[in-house]
């Protein structure tokens, strides 16, 4: 099982997954939180949107208006954060967070978007980053048309994000392709536990 990092070390041990929409993130993240073979304490985001319907702050996200958002961004909180959509709404990940994975002995387990991503890699080269994706393009239309609960202008904006996040696959140090989800937990599951077992060998 996960060894914790020794007393007063700074070392962080960072998860990064990114994908487009509709490559199965969120129900990857759910399996892999009850099932990793190592510690994971996925780290919630800030955001300025209001919650949606049976969303708890500080469990699903950390709810901030905008001037907070912008002070603590000011301030130099932010690890990451970025306008998502153009929606007007901002996102980002808190450095706290890594310190919350940090003192219970847990890797921080970031689900973000390539462009935050890039600058987590940026700040800490060991992450470990996993690009999850389909096996075609045309999966992640068919995947977003299937929840019903988007418009189809939506669908073409998160299509066209899709498009560019797929240019930087090869900025990851994984790739993991989600046609199957146990395989696909399976895959990353691995790749967390031999990363493990190299750093307390190390």
């Amino acid at each position: 099982m996960s060894s914790c990092n020794t007393p007063g070390s700074t070392e962080a041990r960072v998860i990064v997954l990114s994908g487009p929409s509709g490559s199965g993130k969120s129900t990857v993240v759910s399996r892999l939180l009850e099932r990793s073979p190592v510690k994971l304490c996925k780290a919630v985001s800030a955001t300025t949107r209001p919650p949606r319907v049976n969303e708890v702050n500080g469990r699903d996200y950390y709810f901030l208006s905008p001037a907070e958002f912008e002070a603590r961004r000011a301030a130099g909180e932010f690890l990451e954060c970025a306008e998502v959509f153009g929606a007007g709404y901002w996102y980002g990940t808190l450095k706290s967070e890594l310190r919350r994975s940090h003192d219970i002995c847990a890797w921080a387990f970031l689900e973000i978007d390539v462009q935050g991503a890039l600058k987590v890699m940026e700040a800490y080269p060991d992450a470990v980053s996993i690009f999850l994706l389909t096996s075609s393009k045309e999966d992640y239309e068919q995947r977003l048309r299937a929840r019903g609960t988007e418009s189809d202008e939506l669908i073409r904006r998160r299509l066209e994000t899709a498009k560019k996040e797929l240019q930087y696959v090869d900025r990851y140090k994984h790739r993991v392709v989600n046609d199957n989800l146990d395989q696909a937990v399976e895959q990353i599951s691995q790749i967390l536990a031999t990363r493990e077992a190299e750093l307390n060998a190390g």
